[in-house]
């Protein structure tokens, strides 16, 4: 804050930015041996894609939409050459971040996928994991370090081995990172739920809380499109995707997790507030009327019940655990008391089609202007940079 009674609120964190990786990222730092097999752009005519093991992986325009109108907007295939800068290098970022109002930003990846389930379903899984780390080692040596006070790190993980992303996240929390992507639900992956009872997940989530990084979950990182009956329009599907997020805080609300690992947070990316007063108050009122037979682990109709506490309290749990961000959702503000203060913080999506650029500070301040600005300050910044313990340097502008 500028003082105790004037906050800045000239800027906002983004904790749900994206980064559209340049060419070289795996072919500047795999061994030659193995340059074929990694990660590489391919030209072909007019036509560019990624290229790696058998797949081949065009770039969705509206994953590059920054500089175009809407009416340009579009899903098909774009190349490097077609879209801006500013979607994959960082200095150009940084002048777009200026020039909207965008303090700091998480970057969630690109090729990898939102939680590198690319590198997951490869088949030379030592291989896989090389390039893994290689694109967390480009994330904190050349996007990062372009400008350590603005970007904030965002690592991921070897799904496929516990012991294996629990080792990198201790080398890369040593390196700084503040967050590591996780999958909204791991199950259409083929990996165990957070319910599984091998507790598959336990030694990850043991070495983030350790670690102090927050588990931060992109709404479609389970790698599976919202669909309301097989033949229902595109744009209602994307509509109600959002329900797939709130069907996460249910599943970490109701799970063990947070008992078992105090220190242990989640931040829900890109999913919105809105829905959240009422999946609060509807696990509240299924809880109260349900606990009694569901804490002895009774099975209803082959679903598995959960052994809850008897003096579980959601709202405190959501409250020390559970972090929501939005774009733009007046409902959500509407409702800020029965959501918290501190639970919510500002996103971007840059350079995506929701992507508020490059109005973004004053699109957020349009939809907070009435709260105090103590309130607007948390939304904008604070919340983003107690979380994920980041202290953003202010830029000085020409």
């Amino acid at each position: 804050m500028t003082s105790s009674t004037s906050p800045d609120l000239n800027w906002l964190i983004s904790v749900d930015d994206h980064i559209l990786e340049p060419p070289h990222v795996w072919q500047d730092r795999i061994a030659s041996k193995d340059r074929d097999r990694a990660p590489k752009l391919v030209r072909d005519g007019d036509k560019e894609t990624w290229v790696y093991e058998n797949r081949v992986v065009p770039t969705s325009g509206l994953s590059a939409v920054v500089g175009k109108s809407r009416e340009e907007f579009s899903p098909e295939a774009i190349t490097y050459a077609d879209m801006h800068p500013g979607c994959y290098d960082p200095k150009v970022r940084l002048e777009h971040m200026n020039e909207a109002g965008i303090l700091a930003s998480l970057g969630f990846p690109s090729f990898p996928r939102f939680c590198g389930q690319i590198f997951y379903e490869a088949q030379d899984k030592d291989l896989a994991l090389r390039c893994l780390q290689a694109y967390n080692d480009w994330i904190f040596e050349e996007w990062c370090a372009t400008d350590p006070g603005r970007f904030i790190p965002l690592v991921i993980m070897p799904l496929w081995d516990t012991d294996l992303a629990v080792k990198e996240i201790e080398r890369t929390a040593a390196l700084g990172a503040r967050s590591v992507a996780f999958s909204e639900n791991p199950e259409p992956l083929g990996l165990p739920t957070i319910n599984d009872p091998s507790r598959y997940w336990d030694p990850v989530m043991q070495a983030a809380a350790d670690n102090d990084l927050v588990i931060s979950m992109h709404v479609g990182s389970s790698s599976r499109l919202p669909t309301i009956a097989s033949d229902a329009p595109f744009m209602a599907n994307l509509t109600w995707g959002a329900t797939r997020t709130a069907g996460t805080m249910l599943q970490w609300l109701f799970s063990d997790y947070f008992a078992k690992y105090p220190k242990l947070k989640i931040a829900l990316s890109e999913g919105n507030i809105g829905w959240i007063p009422y999946f609060l108050e509807r696990a509240e009122q299924v809880y109260e009327k349900q606990r009694f037979w569901a804490a002895k682990g009774v099975k209803y109709e082959g679903h598995a019940a959960t052994e809850v506490p008897m003096d579980l309290d959601i709202r405190q749990r959501f409250k020390d655990h559970v972090y929501g961000c939005f774009i733009h959702d007046e409902a959500g503000i509407a409702n800020i008391d029965l959501i918290g203060e501190d639970n919510i913080m500002f996103e971007t999506d840059y350079p995506h089609s929701d992507s508020t650029w490059p109005d973004s500070i004053n699109v957020a301040r349009k939809q907070i202007q009435h709260l105090p600005e103590a309130t607007q300050y948390k939304l904008l910044r604070g919340n983003a940079e107690k979380l994920y313990r980041f202290e953003p340097t202010v830029p000085i502008l020409k």
